[in-house]
């Protein structure tokens, strides 16, 4: 038994290596200049580690795209419980604002929206971003609707729509020459658009 998990616990090393030399290289290359020697070298590891662990260099990228968009959510998370005491409409700007600053970093966005769409696919691309974010949109939108600030709807359907405008917004500003200055023209159209859902008067 503890020869089975020494042996697990090195798997997991070998896996978080070629992960972390992956997204190291993938952020400052981008997927297509990036090859699965320099991956390996990276890592210090072997041709034969990585494809143990991952069936291509598309199955390495998906790891890595996975681990970013899970870190997004889970500090975008942390700001809106960090002002849980606060008006649940201004929870949602803070996680609006949140999701907004991380699309001007091209350390996250290299991967998860510029290469990650066209090297997994739009499909895929959106089941990951949906499955990641979808919870904390319901959860901030189901507040809102809870403490009368925002109109009652279908709450999935309507967090879906959120996810893709903030989607898009995240797609704009990552391909824009100048992400600051894209970041600062999106932010009042897209925080209109929480407002039109808004209770008039709260």
């Amino acid at each position: 038994m503890e020869v089975r998990t020494t042996k697990a616990e090195q798997g997991e090393a070998t896996r978080a290596a070629l992960v972390r030399a992956a997204r190291e290289l993938f952020t400052e290359h981008g997927y297509g200049g990036v090859g699965t020697e320099e991956i390996v070298r990276r890592a210090k590891l072997t041709r034969g580690a990585l494809y143990h662990h991952f069936a291509d260099k598309k199955d390495l990228f998906r790891a890595v795209h996975e681990q970013i968009e899970g870190e997004v959510m889970a500090a975008i998370a942390a700001q809106m419980a960090a002002g849980a005491a606060a008006d649940p409409f201004e929870l949602l700007i803070v996680g609006t604002r949140a999701y907004l600053d991380v699309c001007t970093d091209p350390a996250i966005t290299r991967v998860t929206l510029v290469d990650a769409p066209s090297v997994l696919g739009w499909e895929e691309w959106r089941e990951i971003d949906m499955r990641h974010g979808l919870g904390i949109v319901i959860a901030g939108l189901q507040g809102g609707m809870d403490a009368g600030v925002l109109r009652p709807q279908p709450v999935r359907a309507l967090a879906h729509l959120m996810l893709g405008a903030m989607g898009e917004a995240g797609m704009v500003i990552a391909n824009a020459p100048d992400p600051d200055a894209a970041r600062a023209e999106i932010e009042p159209a897209l925080l209109g658009v929480l407002e039109g859902l808004r209770v008039p008067g709260q």
